[in-house]
């Protein structure tokens, strides 16, 4: 019979914890051995044995292990949902990620111009590639899509009127609102029309003196169908250039290609609004862009000029990381490649077929069965729309412990349980992750 006398000292442990203390210091092994062998004379009390040194040195590591291990963590995407919010959104591509180590790992141009040798401007890193791409004026990159809506809000429409149609006063992620931008910007809020139909009537009847622009929102999270109606872009920028007003499109996702090519609704494109006559248009880098997060404005000269001067533009500017990683992203849509380089357009263009291939080879190597099923875009975009896909769907038992077991692992794997199903779509799983799902899925 063991007694509390069996327990070893502090320094007994330390002394059989040497690899511990080299890796997590003195002060936090330590701690993590006080509270191993306090744990241990508790179970002792209730009548269980007192477990050897070893035992408690392993717990101790344990514990550290599961301390250090960070939160936020790279994890294995087998849902289908390309533009996973929850996890990240958009994978960059392989030269986004060499941009990133270029610049991350040491000294950058970032405001320095080598010609003169003198201070310069981070701007014009990325906005002769961005007015490349899309045809634009100019360009300015903010940290996120919300703040550069926010900064073209307050710089051109402070104190004056910011007239929306009522069926655009959309909610996103996080119970973020597109009023509560505008009424942090400073801009009075007009509502027009309805939640189903609004006519260009309604915004002439709208304009008047307090007037600075009409606003049209994108509402790229949800659809409203049946009597429906809504002002074609063109028809509000001829109004509001008529009547002296500026036209902001927020497109939220920031599509830079036609989506109708795979089967999908039209999203509208940057190249359209501009087209269109839209003065600015604001959308995301890491939605359909395929790149980091960012918020994207591109439009008028004089505007985005207008635009940089504000003292907000600097709260929200975006760092060094994301525009090397934004430049890499917009090269691959100069050079058409993007439906080769940029993960997200790969996902979206990949034919069924050959993701039927891959879940079958995961299937020739794990017991289960590959049923048809189907991906979204997710992210905002193109609420309701899926691609017919293929997904593996291993033999299990009870399919949410087995997702549980998955998620515990290291990579975590996320799948989705549907039915009576643990499904996993390679759609989403990147192709070098292949060996290490199956590996996961033989382990459970």
């Amino acid at each position: 019979m063991t007694s509390l006398r069996d327990l070893p000292s502090i320094d007994a442990l330390l002394r059989a914890s040497t690899a511990l203390v080299d890796r997590y210091g003195h002060a936090q092994t330590t701690e993590a051995l006080r509270r191993a062998v306090e744990e241990a004379r508790e179970a002792a009390l209730q009548g269980a044995p007192v477990p050897p040194e070893a035992e408690l040195v392993a717990r101790a590591a344990e514990a550290l292990a599961r301390a250090a291990r960070p939160t936020l963590r790279p994890v294995i995407n087998a849902t289908g949902v390309i533009l996973h919010t929850n996890l990240g959104r958009a994978p960059l591509s392989d030269e986004a990620l060499a941009a990133l180590a270029g610049i991350g790992g040491g000294y950058s141009t970032l405001e320095y111009d080598l010609e003169p040798g003198a201070r310069g401007k981070r701007d014009r890193h990325i906005e002769r590639i961005l007015t490349a791409v899309t045809g634009a004026e100019a360009g300015l990159v903010v940290n996120n899509n919300a703040g550069g809506v926010l900064l073209a809000l307050t710089a051109l429409a402070g104190g004056r009127a910011a007239i929306i149609s009522r069926g655009q006063l959309v909610e996103i992620g996080g119970a973020f609102r597109v009023p509560d931008v505008m009424a942090q910007s400073g801009a009075i809020m007009v509502e027009v029309g309805t939640t189903n139909r609004t006519h260009l009537r309604d915004y002439a009847a709208a304009i008047d003196e307090r007037a600075a622009c009409i606003v049209r929102a994108h509402a790229s999270n949800f659809r409203v169908v049946g009597f429906t109606e809504s002002v074609p872009l063109a028809d509000l920028a001829a109004l509001a250039h008529e009547r002296g007003l500026l036209l902001l499109d927020d497109i939220g996702s920031g599509a830079l290609l036609d989506t109708v090519q795979f089967g999908l609704s039209h999203e509208p494109t940057a190249q359209e609004s501009l087209a269109a006559g839209a003065d600015l248009v604001m959308f995301s880098g890491d939605k359909l862009l395929g790149g980091p997060q960012a918020g994207i404005i591109i439009g008028r000269a004089d505007l985005i000029e207008a635009l940089k001067r504000h003292p907000l533009a600097r709260a929200i500017r975006a760092d060094k990381l994301a525009l090397a990683a934004l430049a890499a992203t917009l090269e691959h849509y100069r050079r058409g490649e993007a439906l080769e380089k940029v993960p997200v357009w790969r996902m979206i263009s990949m034919r069924p077929d050959a993701i039927r291939a891959r879940a079958e080879a995961w299937a020739a190597q794990v017991s289960g069965e590959v049923v048809p099923a189907e991906s979204t875009v997710g992210g905002g975009s193109l609420p309701g729309d899926t691609l017919p896909t293929w997904a593996f769907a291993p033999r299990v038992t009870q399919p949410n412990v087995t997702a549980a077991r998955l998620r515990a692992g290291d990579p975590p794997i996320i799948a989705r349980v549907s039915g009576d199903r643990l499904l996993l779509d390679p759609r989403t799983v990147l192709p070098e992750q292949d060996a290490l799902v199956i590996a996961a899925l033989k382990e459970h």
